[in-house]
């Protein structure tokens, strides 16, 4: 993999991201599920995309390789959005295309309605509409306490079972269950009603009318955490989306459906 860890510091705490690749600058942020990261969640596109792009993929403070923060709230969009435009601020080029995941969907939008760096914006799963939280979402934002529990939200996310193999559990426990900080850290970020999370992540209709950039926008139609009339209501406020509902693929669609995913990301970012 042409990609090389670096880091900065964010309000003290140190945030981890990975860089590679050569072309147009590209950001790539994550979800916020349990064991969420870049690797976890980017993984069979970084390297088809650091053929082509300047890659800068990051994790999201609480999760993966970066810190956390010190004191609650651990779910905190303005933050989250802070890191961001952190990073962004160190990224070269007068346009940057941004690819976000679940939560980092929302997250890469908002960005695009206020900063006019940002040229196009691919999500995928993306919340930020009012929804509903059901028993998947709550499942999604639950710590799994055994390797079972882990294989159940597993299964909930993604539609081809045979793609959650020992590899992909092993990856996952490495991050939730090495480090005995990392299960009180999720479960304190996640330890209010659900809606609230969900509430928190969506953007106003003056926000939405001010993203002027292209949007693509790739959701599994067997998403039933984070539905895909999700990214409908989103797109129906946002003059340039696009919306591709996709067969057969649940929330993680780099994981389940990457050739789609590129082929989405090389016609968006030219």
């Amino acid at each position: 993999m042409g990609l090389t860890p670096h880091s900065f510091t964010f309000h003290g705490i140190g945030v981890q991201y990975l860089q590679g690749g050569a072309g147009k600058p590209l950001l790539l942020i994550h979800g916020s599920g349990p064991g969420a990261s870049t690797m976890g969640n980017w993984k069979r596109v970084l390297d088809p995309l650091c053929e082509r792009y300047h890659v800068f993929a990051m994790d999201l403070i609480g999760f993966g390789q970066s810190g956390r923060k010190p004191e609650p709230p651990f779910f905190d969009v303005d933050f989250w959005l802070g890191q961001c435009r952190a990073l962004l601020a160190m990224m070269p080029g007068d346009s940057i295309g941004i690819a976000g995941h679940s939560l980092s969907g929302a997250l890469a939008l908002k960005l695009a309605a206020s900063d006019a760096r940002i040229g196009q914006v691919l999500t995928t799963g993306s919340m930020g509409a009012p929804f509903t939280p059901n028993a998947d979402t709550r499942l999604c934002w639950t710590f799994p306490e055994t390797v079972a529990q882990l294989r159940q939200t597993a299964e909930m996310l993604i539609f081809d079972k045979s793609l959650i193999d020992d590899a992909y559990l092993a990856a996952r426990r490495a991050v939730l269950f090495e480090d005995p900080g990392y299960a009180p850290y999720f479960r304190a970020m996640f330890g209010s009603d659900a809606q609230i999370y969900a509430d928190a992540a969506v953007l106003s209709p003056d926000e939405l009318a001010r993203i002027a950039c292209p949007v693509a926008m790739l959701h599994g139609r067997n998403d039933t955490a984070f539905p895909p009339h999700i990214s409908l209501s989103l797109a129906g406020g946002i003059a340039r989306a696009d919306v591709t509902i996709l067969a057969a693929c649940s929330h993680s669609v780099a994981m389940e459906h990457p050739a789609k995913f590129l082929a989405a990301a090389h016609c968006l970012f030219q």
